[in-house]
């Protein structure tokens, strides 16, 4: 088949899916809502006009990432507005401001190898970004990292990951194996130093969810530039040693892993409340869900960000939510795919911890919904409310994108 005919009939699916949403959405509001048809209208738009941008200016690269990007935010935003239409209006003006970045990555910026020699500014931006919260930084249900300026606040370390990931590419991409294992450790000394002191400030700062992150993402990056396993097992002996330390010296640590799996059900009316509402929801929906605006969100707390999940699956149903997961999969794919066509090492490790990320985000949220794992407050890409996170999401698939077209010119 014709794969710009392909692309069409993809591209024409996700535009029957947006409608369809708001139109839904319009017509259960009474009056009619004119501000989801318009919203629906601004985001079909948004929908096809990049697509038509890329396969004009960029038409080598790998157009299924902005296709999977369209499906998310499609969903975003259709279930922000059931739960509270503002935010819903805000997450889509910051995914037109995320848009246009990432256009402008693909579009606009030099071969992604010119950048592996900015080392210094990574590490810089690296330092500056993951100790933020702890000195200007605010409290917020326990974990201080936002920070607050003017009328606008953020997540420093949204961006502390972006800068991390390319510090660790730029540092890696020169590695050599030494003759002996000593030597090869002291020449990774320092991003192993970099990466161990984003993490304790990610435990200071009570943000489990971006500790874990970072080393996923750290240990990935490590292993393909190195390709030596003896680093994983040294990495997971410490994550044990560090995690063991700070499940006896954190009371909030030990707080989160008591409900984890059965136990959540003991606390079931205290800390592992927001867990069992989230459980009551998704059986709510069942397989094929409640209808779009027939749950009750509102009995799940912080539904927008940490557990926007079980609201999807109590609206669409289990089978739907299943299928979003099986998309972020796919999309982690593609972002891998990108970076074993990527010509040079810089490239190419980047394009990996920015697909590892993706996904370890997606593992880890749904995992602590599921309690699986003891919940964290990071987000679900491109799916949770959030600003920073939909700016740093959308600038880590511009490189992929921009990756996939340099590999496949």
């Amino acid at each position: 088949m014709n794969t710009v005919k392909y692309e069409v009939k993809i591209m024409l699916l996700i535009c029957i899916l947006c409608a369809g949403i708001f139109i839904n959405l319009a017509l259960i509001a009474d009056p009619v809502s004119t501000t989801a048809l318009a919203m629906g209208g601004i985001l079909i738009v948004a929908i096809i006009v990049p697509y038509i941008i890329l396969r004009k200016f960029k038409p080598n690269g790998d157009k299924y990432i902005l296709m999977f990007i369209d499906v998310f935010i499609t969903v975003s935003t259709g279930i922000l507005y059931v739960i509270n239409s503002s935010l819903a209006q805000k997450q889509l003006t910051w995914f037109c401001v995320g848009l246009v970045m990432y256009l402008i990555i693909t579009l606009a910026l030099p071969d992604l190898k010119t950048f592996a020699k900015y080392k210094r500014i990574y590490l810089i931006g690296t330092l500056i970004f993951m100790v933020m919260s702890l000195i200007i930084g605010k409290e917020i249900n326990g974990a201080k990292n936002w920070v607050y300026i003017g009328g606008f606040s953020f997540q420093p370390a949204e961006f502390g990951k972006l800068f991390l990931i390319l510090y660790l590419s730029s540092v890696l991409v020169t590695y050599k194996k030494k003759d002996k294992f000593i030597d090869d450790i002291k020449g990774l000394m320092k991003p192993i130093l970099v990466v161990g002191y984003s993490i304790i400030l990610m435990f200071l700062q009570h943000d489990l969810g971006m500790a874990l992150m970072f080393f996923i993402v750290s240990l990935t990056i490590l292993y393909l530039a190195t390709s030596n396993g003896k680093y994983v097992l040294i990495c997971l002996v410490g994550l044990v040693f560090g995690g063991t330390i700070g499940y006896f010296s954190l009371g909030y640590v030990r707080q989160r892993f008591e409900v984890v799996g059965p136990n959540v059900w003991k606390y079931a009316a205290s800390s592992g409340y927001q867990i069992v509402q989230g459980f009551y929801t998704m059986s709510t929906g069942g397989l094929f869900g409640t209808g779009l605006g027939n749950g009750y969100p509102s009995l799940v707390p912080e539904a927008s960000t940490d557990f926007i999940y079980t609201i999807i699956a109590e609206q669409f149903g289990m089978i739907f939510a299943v299928g979003l997961m099986i998309l972020y999969f796919l999309l982690f794919y593609r972002g891998i795919r990108s970076a074993l066509y990527a010509k040079d090492k810089f490239s190419q490790l980047a394009a990996i911890g920015f697909s590892t990320m993706i996904v370890a985000q997606v593992l880890i949220i749904v995992g602590g919904v599921f309690a699986v794992i003891p919940l964290t407050g990071i987000t679900l890409p491109m799916v949770s409310y959030g600003g920073t996170s939909m700016l740093t999401i959308l600038f880590a698939l511009g490189i992929l994108q921009k990756v996939s077209e340099e590999g496949n010119r």
